[in-house]
């Protein structure tokens, strides 16, 4: 069983996740996008891996959207996504990004494509640079 490190932006909240990963998921829904600002959110889901909090749980914010079962995580220092258990306990979320490690996981499948983001096709046809342009 292994074990991968994650943390937030700024560095307060460091966490280690236990475990294997069950599904990978790309997440196109309207609320996925709009709380990573991003064409889908990227989330590891596990039902049997563990998370430690390392450092910062005090920094650690949760939120859900009222009359749904979304659910965030996230830094309230920096605003960075944090993992989250949900399902009274039986489910581990774990933001994709927010790990410290490379993952040896692909992507299960793209979910809520029909609330993809108009812009949101051929992306890998643009080109591709290793830094900001200038």
């Amino acid at each position: 069983m292994s074990i991968k490190p994650g943390s937030c932006l700024c560095g307060e909240v460091t966490f280690e996740i236990e475990g294997d990963f069950d599904n990978l998921y790309l997440c196109h829904c309207s609320r996925c996008r709009k709380d990573t600002g991003s064409a889908h959110g990227a989330n590891l889901f596990s039902s049997t891996a563990k998370l430690k909090w390392l450092s910062g749980f005090d920094k650690v914010t949760n939120f859900t959207l009222p009359s749904t079962q979304h659910n965030k995580s996230f830094c309230s220092i920096c605003g960075s996504a944090l993992p989250n258990i949900q399902r009274g306990g039986q489910l581990l979320v774990v933001p994709a990004g927010s790990l410290d490690c490379d993952l040896h996981i692909t992507p299960t499948s793209h979910i809520f494509i029909s609330s993809k983001a108009n812009w949101d096709k051929d992306l890998h046809k643009f080109p591709m640079i290793e830094t900001l342009p200038t």
